[in-house]
């Protein structure tokens, strides 16, 4: 008897609820759980929600045994390891899932609603966006939902009627106000200058711009939206022309694919740059790659702090971008980079394999023949080819085979910015001129409510550099001589990120000015910015006896105002819903000259009122029949016939009584 009255069956209010709690807990799991065995769970979910709802037989003990052995199995067939962030998430939420299937108790119902909790702060470790932040906080609703749902006192059950909003009321009340405590210990708990487990999301982090470019490669970044970087101008914006930022420059062609280059070619002397214009200075705020290199306009006069200039006029610096960073920068966007090409840069921006493409080479060889010493022709040789032969922008393009460069400009011609930049240095260089591949992003979308440019991953562009006697390095963009294919997807290089994507892309590029905004106050508060909080007392570098020092004052400030809240909140406030809605029916009265006097009890004054409102005497008895029963007759009265008596004070009405 003592077990059924600690350990009671769970009605079906709280099991819903607690069904509710570990779908919110797969949900936020989801995107790193794989596709079938997230299905597989989901479906087993339901399963054990029907089966409750419609109380269909129990499955066999064996059967639930099976499944707790074979979700381990599973995890360690995908994953190799049970040890790690992914299998251990996994491994919880599965085992969550299964714990539902013997659910019948509040005491498992308990177990089960603090797990869920737990695995859904674990999902942070995952991603710490805005989006999945209010998931998590969201998500933790229908868990302490269900907790108060198992309280004998709840209510969820009275009448027969399940009212779950009841449930949620006093969590969400909870969660209000742990909030000026958790945003307390957010700013004041000294952190480390990096987490225990390493960058959250970090084995997962966009690549990027790579420094290997062969056709196919890059078309899954130009079909990706998210963020690459925010760009902040201290001047005018540039021109969508103008907006190309510098990132890798290759150099080599293997016959498939054009590569970087060593790292003892890129650190020699920059090359010489004249700038025939003003300088433009700018912030970047680029989103983690986990590679070497940073971006920015072309060309870059100086390497930010942490950085150096290679000798492309590339930036880069020792550490991976692990996690995002903001750099300033300062471009010259009209120049004459290298005038007096190097002999040793002259060869490598010529070289070929032997044996590949024999028919482009031909073609570029004729190019030479015809044009004589005029390197410029050459060029427009080739712009002519792809603006006038049938070429096409497509990210559905064909794959090629070994003479990558003869199927594209002969066979297929379809293809985007890697082919024809791939396709537009080989015949320069087959021709004798030198060229070579960059790489970066070009367009984006201007946030006129932030004043920055957003690019994007599907802003991500290849273009070509070709050297010109007497100019230099000149910048050659090929794909924009083709049409664009209806099938080209969103990739857009240069277009812009919402060029043709309507209201809808416009109104989610300006919500980025909240993820923004959530990215530097929160996710960029980092150790060096909570060492400053305490610059406006006179602590330019607050250390962690300080900071601790700080935490608990600001702790006793809030305590101490929690508690006069407590101590001195009107007592029409009453906790006593019954006394409140008997205080309103007074109030009501004393309108008319009916207060209520010090001496008086209930039933007095309930007398006195209906002898001078003989009108309202049948209404006032009825109202002093049911509040003398609930507060005589009840130790606690029942929740819904007060508030049947607290609708029927609402209902009624003193005015024109006494008429």
């Amino acid at each position: 008897m003592n077990d059924e009255l600690s350990n009671p069956v769970l009605d079906r209010p709280a099991f819903d609820l607690l069904c509710l709690s570990v779908a919110c807990v797969l949900l936020a799991h989801l995107p790193h759980i794989p596709l079938w065995l997230g299905a597989a769970l989901a479906a087993l979910l339901l399963f054990r929600w029907l089966q409750r709802r419609l109380q269909w037989r129990r499955e066999p003990g064996i059967a639930r045994l099976a499944l707790v052995i074979a979700l381990p199995v599973v995890v360690l067939a995908i994953y190799h390891t049970p040890f790690g962030r992914e299998p251990g998430s996994v491994l919880a939420a599965g085992l969550l899932v299964l714990k539902l299937l013997e659910s019948e108790h509040a005491r498992d119902a308990r177990m089960a609603s603090g797990f869920a909790c737990f695995l859904l702060m674990s999902a942070l470790l995952f991603a710490q966006s805005l989006w999945m932040t209010l998931l998590v906080a969201l998500a933790l609703l229908p868990a302490l939902a269900t907790l108060r749902a198992l309280q004998p006192d709840s209510g969820t059950e009275r009448s027969g009627k399940r009212n779950y909003a009841r449930a949620f009321a006093p969590g969400a009340m909870l969660l209000l106000a742990a909030s000026p405590m958790a945003l307390l210990g957010f700013m004041f708990v000294p952190r480390l200058s990096a987490p225990l487990w390493g960058e959250p999301g970090a084995d997962t982090a966009r690549t990027g711009v790579s420094d290997r470019m062969a056709p196919g490669d890059i078309r899954d970044l130009l079909i990706d939206d998210s963020v690459a970087m925010r760009v902040g101008f201290d001047g005018p914006t540039p021109m969508p022309s103008a907006r190309y930022f510098r990132g890798v420059v290759m150099w080599f062609f293997d016959g498939r694919a054009w590569l970087r280059g060593n790292a003892g070619f890129r650190r020699a002397a920059p090359e010489p740059m004249q700038a025939r214009g003003p300088a433009l200075g700018y912030d970047i705020t680029l989103q983690p790659t986990r590679r070497h290199w940073l971006f920015a306009l072309d060309t870059p006069l100086d390497a930010p702090d942490g950085a150096r200039l290679d000798a492309d006029r590339t930036l880069s610096r020792d550490k991976p971008v692990n996690e995002a960073i903001a750099y300033h920068v300062d471009s010259v966007l009209t120049y004459a980079l290298d005038p007096q090409l190097d002999a040793g840069l002259r060869l490598a921006a010529l070289q070929l394999p032997p044996g590949y493409d024999p028919r482009a080479a031909a073609l570029a060889r004729s190019w030479r023949v015809a044009a004589g010493a005029n390197d410029t022709a050459i060029v427009r040789d080739a712009l002519r080819l792809f603006h006038g032969g049938g070429f096409v922008y497509n990210l559905a393009a064909p794959p090629l085979g070994r003479d990558s460069v003869d199927d594209f400009l002969f066979g297929t011609r379809e293809g985007f910015c890697e082919h024809y930049a791939g396709a537009f240095v080989f015949l320069m260089r087959a021709a004798g001129v030198p060229a070579r591949v960059v790489a970066g992003y070009t367009g984006g979308y201007w946030n006129a409510y932030a004043h920055y440019l957003l690019i994007r991953q599907s802003d991500a562009h290849a273009w070509a550099e070709v050297w010109l006697a007497g100019r230099g390095w000149v910048r050659v963009d090929p794909t924009a001589m083709v049409r664009r294919a209806v099938n080209a997807g969103p990739g857009d290089e240069g277009g812009g990120s919402n060029a043709d994507g309507g209201w809808l892309l416009g109104l989610r590029d300006r919500f980025d000015v909240i993820n923004r905004l959530w990215e530097r106050g929160v996710l960029g508060f980092d150790a060096l910015r909570q060492s400053r909080l305490l610059t406006p007392f006179g602590i330019p570098h607050a250390d962690w006896n300080q900071l601790a020092i700080a935490l608990g004052a600001g702790a006793l400030v809030i305590l101490a105002l929690g508690m006069l809240f407590a101590l001195y909140r009107p007592r029409m406030q009453a906790r006593d819903p019954l006394d409140a809605a008997q205080r309103r029916l007074q109030a009501k009265l004393a309108k008319i000259g009916l207060a209520r006097r010090a001496q008086e009890g209930p039933r007095d004054f309930f007398a006195r009122c209906m002898a001078v409102l003989p009108r309202k005497r049948d209404e006032l008895a009825a109202l002093a029949k049911v509040y003398m029963t609930l507060r005589y007759a009840h130790d606690a009265p029942p929740a819904e016939p007060v508030r049947n008596y607290s609708r029927a004070v609402r209902a009624f009405h003193v005015r024109g009584v006494l008429k």
